[in-house]
């Protein structure tokens, strides 16, 4: 975690820079050399946080952000994405899944994850994911009186 938040400072706190930063730091000059380097830190431990679930919402959301676009459709096993769901609604970490869920029971059908009570929220996992993670798309895969609510919220946060 310390490197991360050294890394973090001298990009001033802007994600961004911090991550064009460390993308160049490990750009070859060919692609297979870029390949490479890559393979090279996969067990790195360098991050945010030491919590799997963690480092486990950062693959699946991002790789959501780059397959929906696409029309891609992957479902990580929903042992992942479950995994996922009970740490962002648990906290307001690198998301803010705790604030998103306040006064919803969110209730996932394809899977054992429920949290939270109020106006009920249901839908794949994944999508409670997603939407806890600040998508606003992905209320279009959900149902109940709960999502009216969140949509507002994703929309003026």
């Amino acid at each position: 975690m310390g490197r991360w938040l050294l890394s973090m400072l001298a990009a001033r706190f802007d994600p961004d820079l911090h991550n064009d930063r460390r993308l160049a730091q490990h750009r070859g000059t060919t692609p297979e050399e870029t390949l490479r380097r890559f393979r090279e830190v996969v067990a790195g431990r360098t991050g945010p946080t030491g919590h799997t679930a963690a480092w486990l919402g950062e693959i699946v959301v991002h790789g959501e952000d780059i397959r929906r676009p696409l029309g891609l459709v992957r479902t990580p096993p929903v042992a992942t994405t479950t995994a996922v769901a009970r740490f962002f609604a648990g906290r307001d970490f690198t998301v803010a899944g705790k604030t998103a869920l306040t006064g919803l029971r969110a209730e996932a059908t394809d899977g054992p994850f429920t949290t939270g009570s109020g106006a009920p929220l249901r839908g794949p996992t994944l999508s409670l994911v997603m939407a806890m993670a600040g998508r606003a798309v992905a209320c279009e895969d959900l149902e109940g009186e709960g999502v009216a609510i969140l949509r507002a919220r994703l929309r003026s946060g």
